[in-house]
């Protein structure tokens, strides 16, 4: 077991939407949780619609105390890259956070950290708070291989890059989702804290400790209302990243609310 640093920060509640919701679905969710949600003043909230509904869901959230961000993007501010979507494109519909390396993205699409590494670079050049998906599988958890797996990640993403004070880190147990998950075992808070802190540690050791002080590492595993008092609880877990819990408003309420 790593030895704690004390971190106290605003936490972060990000809704991941996923492939989800019509453009008139996420208006409706963005409006109820604008109104589940307005009185909400010591958490900082995020949420991540498709594409087509980013728009939109930025008119909706207009005045809110809800922000925007962006599933995924492209290294590139523009060229001929058909079906894809720039930083400054997704800058300018007033996101302000942009999901990198989801684990989805990783197994579905074969990104890889080289790749990772260019678009956190684009993101933080943009001036968009990138949130930086890392995290192992079942198979590598088994075989103890976690902290190997998340220093690899982490030197890899973040190389060549000075300044972290804009990122987020998503600490995404990929055996501990639904998806990637054969025999269901969610990560107790035992677990998820002690990946944070050793996340923590490698980012001290990449930059210094004041800076692993205050970058935000926010947990991406299965969070839902009846586990997420718990987990937030943690010294070292400064937020979450909800995916399916994050679908329903009410649902997503609870979770910021368990927050504070």
């Amino acid at each position: 077991m790593h030895s704690a640093l004390n971190v106290k920060m605003i936490k972060l509640i990000v809704a991941n939407w996923k492939m989800n919701k019509t453009v008139e679905e996420s208006c409706l969710l963005a409006n109820e949780l604008k109104n589940l949600l307005k009185n909400e003043k010591n958490v900082d909230i995020a949420v991540c619609p498709a594409f087509t509904s980013l728009h939109p869901v930025s008119k909706e959230l207009k005045g809110s105390n809800i922000k925007l961000g962006a599933q995924n993007m492209h290294f590139e501010n523009s060229g001929a890259y058909t079906g894809e979507v720039s930083p400054s494109m997704i800058k300018d519909l007033g996101c302000e956070f942009v999901i990198i390396g989801h684990s989805e993205r990783r197994e579905s699409f074969n990104e890889d950290d080289s790749l990772i590494n260019k678009k956190l670079a684009a993101a933080l050049r943009n001036g968009l708070k990138p949130i930086l998906c890392i995290g192992e599988n079942w198979e590598q958890r088994l075989n103890e291989e976690t902290e190997d797996i998340l220093e690899y990640q982490l030197l890899k993403c973040l190389s060549g890059i000075e300044s972290i004070k804009d990122l987020v880190i998503a600490y995404e147990p990929i055996w501990a989702i639904s998806k990637g998950n054969p025999n269901q075992k969610a990560a107790t808070k035992a677990d998820a804290e002690e990946s944070h802190l050793f996340i923590r540690k490698v980012i001290s050791g990449i930059y210094e400790e004041e800076t692993a002080k205050n970058v935000r590492i926010i947990y991406g595993g299965s969070l839902k209302p009846e586990n997420a008092k718990e987990l937030l609880s943690m010294p070292n877990i400064n937020g979450g990243l909800v995916g399916n819990a994050s679908l329903n408003a009410k649902s997503f309420a609870e979770i910021v609310k368990a927050a504070k």
